[in-house]
């Protein structure tokens, strides 16, 4: 299993997290993989054979080929048919509101083909430049052309909402809604109007998936620390409400989580 990540251009570090590569050999033994949400949107290449998106434990579709996955409020599973060869962009929470006219809040835990979101044409000649090329540093290159182009096509994110979103970020989810907005009723009213359509999900949701993303990062690189520690490190009640919100985001308890193999690709992205 191969996972690299790459930094965007100048130009587009606020809004690209950063990009990434996935390459994973078949093998019979593999098993179901579960993607939890860690506040982002991503656009995704699949290169290699088709992957299977689970809707229950049995029953499943075919992710597309090209596609952007919206902002996840519970964790599903995955299960590749064969080879895994994939590329892709992390969007900032904010950042991908820059691109489309779409209500983020309708494709919330849905993956939607590219071509639905940027049209056909674009999104298929998009999409054949990618495959084409031999090197991820041309697939880069070419996909930062694609979102400099149409950057400026559609109106930017609302300032009320980005720095809501960046001071999310900053404090790592723990700040509550009402100290960032100096519990203005006129600044409340006015970021919910926007916050779901440029975002996806609410303020209290994203503060709470940012959170557990930031725990959970400290869960897998410093194992020595016990939960209740981790919990009130990062400003949780007490370790039942960690606890309560992690298997919510994650669909297991953290001592699960940690066990189970079919985290080890969440372990990869997340630690």
């Amino acid at each position: 299993m191969e996972y690299k990540t790459f930094k965007p251009q100048k130009d587009l570090e606020t809004i690209v997290k950063y990009y990434w590569t996935l390459k994973v050999p078949f093998d019979t033994a593999n098993q179901k993989q579960k993607i939890i949400p860690d506040g982002c949107i991503e656009m995704t290449f699949n290169f290699g054979d088709k992957i299977k998106r689970f809707i229950s434990e049995y029953e499943y579709i075919i992710n597309p080929d090209a596609m952007v996955m919206g902002q996840r409020t519970k964790p599903y599973d995955i299960l590749p048919i064969g080879n895994v060869d994939t590329f892709a962009i992390c969007f900032y929470p904010h950042g991908f509101a820059n691109f489309i006219n779409t209500p983020l809040e309708t494709i919330v835990n849905k993956e939607i083909p590219v071509a639905e979101l940027f049209g056909k044409t674009e999104a298929t000649a998009l999409e054949q430049q990618i495959r084409n090329a031999t090197t991820t540093a041309k697939r880069i290159e070419i996909i930062e052309i694609f979102l400099l182009e149409i950057l400026n096509q559609h109106s930017t994110i609302s300032n009320i909402v980005k720095s809501t979103v960046d001071a999310i970020l900053k404090t790592n989810g723990t700040k509550n809604i009402s100290n960032i907005l100096d519990d203005k009723l006129s600044k409340r009213r006015q970021l919910e109007r926007h916050f779901k359509k440029q975002i996806g999900i609410s303020p209290k949701q994203l503060c709470k998936v940012i959170r557990l993303q930031a725990t959970l990062q400290m869960l897998l690189n410093q194992k020595n620390e016990t939960l209740t520690e981790l919990a009130y490190e990062n400003e949780y009640f007490d370790q039942n409400h960690f606890i309560k919100d992690f298997k919510e985001l994650i669909g297991v308890t953290p001592k699960e989580f940690m066990k189970n193999e079919e985290m080890t690709l969440s372990t990869l992205f997340y630690k």
